[in-house]
Formats: structure tokens, C-alpha cells, sequence
């Protein structure tokens, strides 16, 4: 249980699922209560099925491009360090690509739970690189189970969070939530700023042999 919930700290902090919770309320202001669960629920069973496919074919892209773990930890922690900063600088939306026409074309959309909500917005490039970079240093299947229940109670979590966001951006209102974005966005950095050390450390010490 405890690593459970290592690796799914790690993910919501890097997901950062209520920093979403004003573009979902947005994209699903015309929409009924009914349709609104609909898409919540659809966007987190989408992100959940995405981050377990790059889980699982994650060493063969490694492999694929020739790329070693050490390479994808300094080049994933760049990209969470992005992410965090975007967080920390209330830019949540443009670090995940999410623009004025990216908005005006999801609001037009009756579907809104692939795109935009569960990729990029939730299932983003930090979540992808760190989730590569878990699998790569995977060894047994226990430690797969263990990051498909974080990413499955992830998920679950989210819904909930999408769930009741009328009520949480009540209580916290957008300040409350850019606060809490702003505190995700010093984690995130520090778990970037861990990736890139671990993976520069492996490199010298090879070179170093």
C-alpha cells in the first residue's frame, strides 16, 4: 500500500487534477448535471487507458529509439520542471497546450472527455515521460501492479474531484485553486530536478568506470 501511494503522489502532483477543474467547468457550463458525470467519467476511464498503454509499451519505445533510461529521466525531468513552472506561474493551461482556439474548438464539440480533457490536459507529457521512466526501472510485475493501482486510483480520484468541482471551486474559489496549483507546481519541480540528478549521477559514474 505504501508504494501505491508513493507512485500515486507522485502522479497527482504531476497530473495536478485541480488545476483541470476550471477548464472542465467552462467546457461543461451549458451541459446538463447527466452529461457533465458523462464526460467526467469518460475523460478518467480515457486518462487511465492511456497512462497504463504508455506503462506497458514504454520499454519498447525506449528501446525503439535507442534511448537509455538515464537519457529519458534528465529529458523527462526538463519536461515535469516545464510543467511545475507553468504551474507555479498560473499557466496550467498553456503548459498543456491549451489555448483560446483549443477552448473554442472543445466548446463547439459534444465530446469533450478525449480531447481536451484526458489528453493533454490530465494525461500530459510529464505524466507519459514519468510513467516511461517508472516502467524502464520496473523489474518485477508486483511493481507494475503497484503503479496500475496508482494510476487506477488515480483515476477514481480525478473523477471524483471532476465529480464535485461546482462545489470545490465554491469552497476554494479560483484564487484557492491557483494557490493550490502554485504548491503542486514546487512539488512537481522537485520531483523533475530528482529525475534529472538520478539519471546525470548514473551517466558519470558510467563514465567515471
Amino acid at each position: 500500500m505504501n508504494a501505491i501511494l508513493g507512485i500515486f503522489t507522485a502522479l497527482f502532483s504531476v497530473v495536478n487534477p485541480l488545476g483541470a477543474v476550471p477548464l472542465f467547468l467552462s467546457l461543461t457550463a451549458d451541459n446538463t448535471n447527466v452529461l457533465k458525470k458523462q464526460q467526467a467519467l469518460k475523460a478518467c476511464i480515457y486518462f487511465a487507458v492511456i497512462l497504463i498503454t504508455f506503462l506497458m509499451i514504454g520499454t519498447y519505445i525506449l528501446n525503439f529509439f535507442g534511448i537509455t533510461i538515464d537519457s529519458m529521466k534528465i529529458a523527462g525531468g526538463l519536461i515535469i520542471i516545464r510543467s511545475g513552472y507553468d504551474l507555479m506561474g498560473g499557466t496550467y493551461k498553456k503548459g498543456r497546450a491549451i489555448n483560446e482556439k483549443v477552448e473554442a474548438e472543445a466548446i463547439e464539440k459534444e465530446d469533450i472527455s478525449f480531447s481536451p480533457l484526458a489528453m493533454p490536459m490530465l494525461a500530459g507529457p510529464g505524466s507519459i515521460s514519468l510513467l516511461i521512466s517508472m516502467a524502464a526501472e520496473s523489474t518485477s510485475y508486483t511493481t507494475y501492479f503497484h503503479i496500475v493501482a496508482a494510476i487506477l486510483l488515480l483515476g477514481m480520484v480525478t473523477y471524483l474531484i471532476f465529480l464535485f468541482s461546482p462545489k470545490l471551486f465554491h469552497l476554494l474559489g479560483r484564487s484557492g485553486i491557483s494557490a493550490l496549483s502554485r504548491i503542486m507546481g514546487f512539488i512537481v519541480i522537485t520531483i523533475g530536478i530528482q529525475f534529472i540528478v538520478s539519471g546525470t549521477t548514473h551517466i558519470i559514474s558510467d563514465l567515471l568506470k
